[in-house]
């Protein structure tokens, strides 16, 4: 991947309070968003026109009988690998399911005794897994609108979940300091631990390997065979504040480009940065540094690798605990240009 050129960053706008997650459509030609705002939670957005297509507008609490959208802060969302399922999950407890070409609302999901952090469905299936504060992760058949079951095992909240095509889903589990591999139909887990904060988010590269980050400033590369971390790139995104009173940005964004090596992390540090995972995923090498402002919320790749996409916001996913000012409230599409693969003079040429 070349350096990403700060001046070819596209900046969404429409989204009143801080953007807290995104998927992109399987076809990489939309982005849907969600936000802490109430009035402005669902939005679809086109990738090339930049354009919005559609917004479900929320209410107030306890309104979602009444309203299409969720009337609570959305922390997290998750599309089936057709396009055809988008899933949301907000603080209130609730799941809704909708028709990611129409946005209309098909289905709530209730059962979890708290906020929904993480979304992710199982690739090729409706199979849909949550995870929540609640400490627990459960199971769902959305094609059929049904519940399947519920895994206990974190002794914390969860604050993120994803899954790729093995009946098996990672999460993140807070300040318990571990992140777990559940098998769902052996109904057991693997427990991973390396960090030393609350770790905050968490995606899979392929199906042996995964990374996450959190608010000790640090981001582990894992391979799921080893309990402790193959690689872990500490103050990964540098320090704050003053002198006597120094600590860790903290990681609260991960992103990897599917089967590849190439990873990327958001902090509030003012920039994201591209990391590559090399020899053999035991190393992190840091790559680039693309300059954002605000808290990166979430990041994702497009499945063609051709951009990366970040939901900033003036203040964390989770919490209050900073506001920056000068940030805005969007959604930033960074463009990746791969380097020409050097041709060997030997080869005849090729047109």
């Amino acid at each position: 991947v070349q350096p990403p050129d700060p001046a070819s960053i596209r900046m969404l706008r429409g989204h009143q309070l801080p953007v807290t997650c995104l998927v992109i459509s399987p076809d990489d030609k939309f982005i849907f968003s969600g936000s802490k705002d109430g009035t402005l939670i669902k939005c679809k957005w086109e990738v090339e026109s930049g354009k919005r297509l559609c917004v479900v507008p929320g209410g107030k609490k306890g309104t979602e009988e009444r309203h299409m959208g969720h009337a609570s802060h959305i922390l997290c969302m998750a599309i089936s690998s057709d396009g055809k399922y988008l899933a949301t999950g907000d603080r209130n407890k609730l799941i809704m399911i909708w028709d990611a070409a129409t946005c209309k609302r098909l289905h709530i999901f209730a059962g979890h005794r708290d906020a929904i952090s993480g979304l992710s469905f199982r690739k090729g299936t409706h199979q849909l897994y949550s995870a929540s504060h609640d400490r627990s992760v459960k199971v769902w058949n959305v094609a059929e609108n049904a519940y399947v079951e519920t895994l206990f095992g974190h002794q914390d909240v969860i604050t993120g979940l994803d899954s790729l095509s093995r009946e098996c889903c990672v999460t993140s589990g807070g300040r318990d300091g571990t992140v777990r591999l559940w098998k769902i139909p052996e109904e057991s887990q693997l427990i991973f631990s390396g960090h030393h904060g609350s770790i905050d988010c968490i995606q899979l590269i392929n199906e042996e390997h995964m990374v996450s980050g959190a608010d000790d400033g640090s981001i582990a590369l894992w391979g799921l065979t080893k309990k402790k971390p193959l690689a872990l790139a500490q103050q990964a995104h540098g320090m704050q504040g003053t002198q006597d009173l120094q600590q860790p940005y903290w990681i609260s964004a991960v992103a990897a480009l599917h089967s590849s090596d190439l990873v990327a992390s958001g902090s509030h540090s003012a920039s994201v940065k591209l990391w590559k995972c090399s020899e053999g995923f035991r190393k992190l090498e840091p790559l680039w540094d693309i300059p954002l402002v605000g808290f990166v919320n979430s990041l994702k790749f497009s499945s063609a690798g051709d951009f990366l996409v970040a939901g900033l916001g003036q203040e964390h996913r989770l919490g209050r605990w900073w506001r920056i000012k000068e940030a805005k409230n969007r959604i930033c599409i960074i463009p990746l240009k791969r380097r020409a693969a050097p041709s060997s003079p030997s080869a005849p040429d090729s047109s």
